[in-house]
């Protein structure tokens, strides 16, 4: 291969960082000629997974991959291929009165990469994960075949393939069923929660509501551990809107996005700022309750409105830890974990805690099961090991496991979960990893 096509590539944690081949093709006869001429390859989307699952010594970038192939606006169905980003997917859904039936916390992914990582959202507890809006997918396997994958055909590689990390082949295309909105705008409930105790319990009488999700202070301690926000919503219908914005409901007027223009300094995210936006972010809220309307981008992809936020964690970059605990044991493991973390001082600003309903077993190597999930971004620095550690020792006697899309450091015994994916060709650093660990 040319050696221009050797490059530092690295996913938004920014570690870790690799000299690779990277490589973007639009024509399946030279993708097929990328799979032949080189022994470990994995697909890369758009770098949106935070650890080393779309890293390999040669790199397939599908953002070239980017077309819309057909839209049945009477039904609700999109096919196009697997680098167009959930963004562009939104901007001509949304005008139409469509929504995802699954979106995750960011619409910079791919549709490929949505696929393989089988992402989650606010949802899970009503509505599951991405499986279940997808149809069927065209993937190259080994061999450079192109294979249609549904339910009904060739079903053992499409269920295989959601949350497989890439490891079953590369996605192509996928067609997709929508939901259909009334409205960009999100009826949304913000519940102040003191503890854990409260928090739980707010999650509990949610369950009906289609979206919920806590920001949570992760630095609390004693009674106020588990201190949160409950955000909870439902699209709101035309009628349901303020006046002003009932004519059209479908548009939502254009924002500036700020851009972080260089990574801050390693000092600047220390347990002292940490505290002090977490006190900052309870105490904005200045009623228990607070009812609105916003729009559909503030409620599902608030830390998109900043581009480049990742710099914030300066050059050494970050991890996201995520974790799920099974419901009948979450207050109890959830608990432990926050003690953990408040005992190291490595307090995170963006510490997510959602609830997962039972999900799809027919999925099996999907990352969700029935219980809680806390998402937590930590700098990396040199008692974050010791942390992980420490963290991964509390999952597992809890029976929980580690998001793959997320992982670039924890315990086999948590993230081996997947099945039917031995590939000798299709091979990550993250797989490699896992594998010399177990």
């Amino acid at each position: 291969m040319k050696p221009n096509f050797v490059k530092n590539v690295s996913t938004w944690g920014n570690h870790p960082i690799v000299n690779k081949l990277f490589k973007a093709e639009e024509d399946y006869h030279k993708i097929r000629e990328f799979l032949r001429q080189n022994n470990e390859v994995i697909a890369y989307g758009n770098g949106r997974c935070y650890g080393d699952a779309a890293l390999a010594d040669a790199m397939f970038s599908t953002r070239k991959l980017n077309k819309f192939i057909s839209f049945d606006r009477l039904n609700g169905i999109l096919e196009c291929e697997s680098g167009v980003l959930i963004s562009e997917i939104l901007e001509v859904i949304i005008k139409q009165g469509y929504f995802l039936i699954i979106t995750p916390g960011t619409k910079f992914i791919t549709l490929g990469g949505a696929i393989a990582s089988n992402i989650h959202g606010k949802n899970h507890h009503l509505e599951g994960s991405f499986v279940e809006s997808v149809i069927e997918f065209k993937m190259m396997v080994e061999d450079g075949e192109i294979i249609t994958c549904s339910r009904e055909k060739n079903a053992e590689k499409f269920w295989a393939t959601f949350g497989a990390m890439g490891l079953t082949g590369i996605i192509l295309s996928a067609k997709i069923k929508l939901k259909n909105i009334e409205s960009a705008y999100i009826l949304q409930e913000s519940i102040k929660a003191e503890n854990l105790d409260e928090i739980f319990q707010l999650f509990e009488e949610s369950e009906d509501w289609t979206y919920t999700v806590a920001w949570i202070d992760c630095l609390q301690k004693g009674k106020n551990i588990g201190r949160s926000i409950l955000m909870r919503g439902e699209f709101a219908l035309r009628a349901e809107l303020p006046q002003k914005w009932q004519e059209n409901p479908l548009r939502l007027k254009k924002k500036l996005s700020p851009t972080i223009p260089f990574y801050f300094p390693s000092f600047v995210l220390n347990s002292f700022s940490v505290r002090a936006f977490n006190f900052l972010y309870f105490n904005k809220q200045r009623q228990k309750v607070v009812k609105n309307f916003i729009d559909y981008e503030t409620f599902f992809y608030p830390l998109d409105a900043i581009n480049d936020w990742n710099k914030i964690y300066g050059k050494g970059g970050f991890i996201q830890y995520q974790m799920v605990i099974p419901k009948e044991k979450g207050k109890e493991g959830m608990k432990k974990i926050l003690e953990t973390i408040g005992r190291s001082g490595q307090g995170s600003f963006l510490a997510v805690l959602k609830l997962f309903g039972k999900g799809n077993p027919e999925a099996y190597n999907s990352f969700p099961f029935e219980g809680y999930t806390l998402a937590l971004d930590f700098k990396i620095n040199r008692e974050l090991r010791q942390l992980v550690d420490n963290l991964d020792k509390i999952v597992e006697e809890f029976g929980g496991r580690i998001y793959l899309t997320k992982d670039s450091m924890s315990k086999p015994s948590l993230t081996n979960f997947l099945k039917n994916v031995d590939s000798s060709k299709f091979v990550s650093l993250q797989s490699k990893r896992i594998k010399r660990g177990s």
